[in-house]
């Protein structure tokens, strides 16, 4: 499998319109399975929420600023599910390997208690797409979160630690499916 990823120098913020196919491909030039990791504010309204129980209670996505990860892939949507849940667990390593004990609940990240991360996984007409949101700064947060700047990290050495990481699995895991014979 071919995956490719660009950490973008510039500040992108998001609102959750950025979620759709083509986007990376646009930002970064990239085609195929890939990648756009970039830092910006996040604000994501009720009504660009993609997750329907989030959209039905009402609710909205906001920090201050946060690290972005969007990744377009041509799979079916448990796959991209899959793969998301996989990042996560890829930044959860990152950062315990930092010192920063995460505790992971499905596709999100915890630190003392308090959220770290926001994450989707969607279908379009034609790929799947995966956000990763992670907290810089949470401020206006709409529950108790907290930020990779509080804990002194820099987001665009993570971003692309996680990116090479996450690239590296998909290989790996599609070299898996090459070395085995089937059996009765």
């Amino acid at each position: 499998m071919s995956f490719a990823f660009r950490i973008l120098e510039d500040d992108v913020a998001y609102t959750g319109a950025e979620l759709r196919s083509g986007w990376v491909g646009s930002k970064t030039g990239l085609a195929g399975d890939a990648a756009a990791g970039f830092v910006g504010a996040c604000h994501v309204p009720n009504e660009n929420l993609v997750d329907l129980d989030d959209a039905r209670a009402g609710t909205f996505i906001k920090a201050a600023s946060m690290a972005h990860v969007i990744a377009e892939h041509s799979c079916p949507l448990e796959t991209a599910v899959l793969r998301q849940r996989m990042m996560v667990a890829l930044l959860g390593e990152i950062l315990s390997q930092r010192g920063k004990r995460m505790r992971r609940d499905g596709d999100d990240l915890y630190y003392d208690g308090r959220k770290l991360t926001v994450s989707i996984a969607a279908p379009s007409s034609s790929t799947c797409l995966i956000h990763l949101g992670i907290n810089l700064d949470p401020q206006g947060a709409p529950v108790p979160a907290v930020g990779l700047t509080e804990m002194r990290l820099d987001a665009r050495e993570i971003l692309s630690e996680l990116l090479t990481r996450y690239g590296r699995e998909l290989e790996t895991v599609a070299h898996a499916t090459t070395k085995v014979k089937t059996v009765s």
